[in-house]
């Protein structure tokens, strides 16, 4: 094969420049995490692109062994197992989070509020159970996020017997923004990343805006709302993402902590902001405040916004949204 007017060196620059060109390319991988499905999307110029999935995967799968209630050995387990004995030693990163918590919890008055898992634990929402009246009575006396005390040197303890605590309203968010800050450490400029209802977009998609739909809360298979977003996270809270009907009734997953029972009057939010753990908390946060209540609060919350669907599908939009 003869190449016409081309130097060795340009045949060879040209080589590279195609091999260079044929990495650059979208990457895309679904795999199931901390009990959710989740999916990764990003633009990558290298060939590492099989290393820096595994790389997510294996973050996710820390932070679960970390935070998990349904995992014996995890640190959140051994806090519920050990802390209202004696304080328990935990790790910066676990402190850290449980901090974050604690800001959520006394912004929003104890409507965000860990120890949800007192009432929580009798909750089974494959098999359609619930606490009795009992049961509820008993258990909602230890729902008070001020009985998880953050002490010196990373260690905590429950103020009282009974406590359990649950970061489901955070430690996926927290995930999330964990593993993107990996695909940003290894130059990845375009990427999304989402776990359940939990979303980070890095960059655009290459000169296009993100189009991020917020799920119908009755029709599986329609959007209420599509945004066009960019280097911004959301995560979405709604009455149909674990639950059963029973008598009528909808219990799902979003407990109310004053109650012990599924908050009401709304059937989503969604969140809009910086930070993946904070969009996370503070989806759960509004659900459970309501629209009135839930709307001044996001209104006071620099950089973030939100989108309702109350109980009749009507949308409302946070000032930053408002067309």
């Amino acid at each position: 094969m003869r190449f016409v007017g081309i130097t060795k060196i340009g045949l060879f620059l040209a080589l590279v420049s195609f091999a260079h060109n044929a990495a650059a390319q979208w990457h895309r991988q679904a795999f199931q995490t901390l009990g959710t499905q989740a999916y990764i999307e990003f633009w990558s110029e290298q060939n590492n692109a099989d290393a820096l999935i595994e790389q997510v995967q294996a973050e996710f799968e820390r932070i679960n062994q970390l935070m998990s209630p349904y995992i014996a050995s995890s640190e959140l387990s051994i806090l519920n197992r050990q802390a209202a004995s004696a304080a328990v030693t935990v790790s910066p990163e676990l402190h850290k989070l449980l901090y974050q918590a604690r800001q959520v919890s006394e912004l929003s008055r104890g409507a965000f509020d860990i120890t949800f898992a007192s009432v929580g634990f009798y909750y089974d929402y494959r098999t359609g159970k619930k606490p009795d009246r009992a049961q509820l009575l008993s258990q909602r006396q230890y729902v008070n996020y001020q009985s998880v005390e953050l002490l010196a040197d990373n260690k905590v303890r429950f103020a009282q017997p009974g406590v359990k605590i649950d970061l489901g309203g955070i430690a996926k968010g927290y995930a999330v923004e964990r593993a993107m800050a990996i695909l940003a450490a290894n130059n990845i400029k375009h990427a999304q990343l989402t776990a359940g209802g939990d979303s980070r977009l890095l960059g655009d998609k290459r000169g296009k805006p993100w189009l991020v739909g917020i799920k119908h809360p009755r029709q599986d298979d329609k959007y209420a709302a599509t945004l066009p977003l960019d280097n911004t996270a959301i995560s979405t809270s709604g009455d149909y993402e674990r639950y059963f009907i029973e008598d009528g009734v909808r219990y799902h997953h979003i407990l109310d902590p004053k109650t012990g029972q599924s908050a009401t009057g709304l059937l989503s939010v969604s969140v809009i902001g910086a930070d993946t753990a904070l969009t996370d908390a503070l989806s759960t946060t509004l659900f459970v405040l309501g629209l009135q209540q839930g709307m001044q609060l996001i209104e006071r919350v620099a950089g973030y916004d939100a989108v309702f669907i109350d109980s009749d599908r009507r949308l409302y939009f946070s000032s930053g949204l408002a067309p």
